[in-house]
């Protein structure tokens, strides 16, 4: 029954039985779709992505929620060898220019993990567990000025750009993200309704690739280079009316990864009492 201007939800059609034990195992396969997603650092197969499985994940990111259905988020599917070619020069560039001017460091060195211990005490950040030989008598010492200064003695940022480059050529399709400038204006409301349902596109991607034997990463160093991220845009020819917010990189993963030089883990996640409360904020939620 309806009352005032709110809207009952109707009863299931006489005759149609609804089965539990379905329902159950949907959500069984959901959660543990969800808790079982993973950023993939290492390469991809060389394999294209089916057109079919592009066309999957940008239908399960148009189903995202929206501000008002705005729906203010674009997307350029990259497969063009050039293309790719470039921004993985690019984005290998600007990862030696991060090392070499320390710049990874200062601005994300609070998430630094070095030991199973530091991950248990804190569970988020970093955990550094795959270094080059050389380095790993250093470890503690990798992300300091003196640790830096032995990096770039041992050629590290130049090898580390490397690795970034050949991750991001050898992946054969590239995703950007951009944002509709009339709806996206930062500073305002409609900026943060935007961001939420980028957001909320881009995890109904990252959820979806894992069920069709994919990976996704975030190419996130050109955006730490300014100058770098306008060679992009110029590059995908980005109008006026849109903003370049992201750029990842997707492929078929293969059965075995081999990882990068320098490498992290980050399954690690803080316990319900970390970040729930009961009521108000100063009663964690213990569970």
């Amino acid at each position: 029954m309806n009352q005032g201007n709110n809207t009952a939800v109707p009863d299931a059609p006489t005759g149609i039985e609804v089965d539990s034990d379905a329902l159950r195992d949907r959500a069984r396969v959901l959660v543990e779709g969800i808790l079982s997603r993973r950023t993939t650092n290492g390469p991809f197969k060389p394999d294209p992505v089916s057109r079919e499985h592009q066309h999957l994940l940008m239908r399960v990111a148009g189903a995202a929620p929206s501000h008002f259905n705005s729906q203010p988020w674009r997307f350029v599917l990259i497969e063009e060898r050039g293309t790719i070619d470039e921004i993985a020069r690019i984005s290998g560039h600007s990862m030696r220019t991060l090392m070499d001017r320390g710049l990874f460091f200062e601005r994300y060195r609070r998430y630094f993990r070095f030991s199973e211990a530091e991950m248990e005490a804190t569970r988020s950040g970093m955990y550094f567990d795959h270094l080059p030989a050389p380095l790993r008598p250093f470890t503690r010492q990798v992300f300091t000025n003196t640790g830096l200064s032995l990096m770039r003695t041992l050629g590290v940022p130049a090898r580390l750009g490397e690795d970034n480059r050949k991750l991001v050529a050898g992946s054969p399709l590239l995703l950007a993200v951009l944002l509709d400038k009339t709806e996206y204006v930062p500073g305002e409301l409609s900026g943060f309704y935007s961001l939420f349902g980028m957001g909320a596109a881009m995890e109904n991607i990252w959820l979806t690739v894992g069920q069709l034997g994919m990976g996704i990463q975030f190419v996130s160093t050109p955006m730490e280079i300014p100058e770098q991220w306008r060679e992009i845009e110029a590059l995908l020819k980005v109008p006026d009316d849109l903003a370049l917010m992201a750029l990842y990189r997707l492929g078929y993963v293969p059965e075995t990864i081999s990882r990068p030089s320098i490498d992290w883990s980050s399954r690690h996640r803080k316990r319900l009492d970390q970040y729930v409360f009961r009521e108000d904020c100063t009663t964690p939620e213990h569970g």
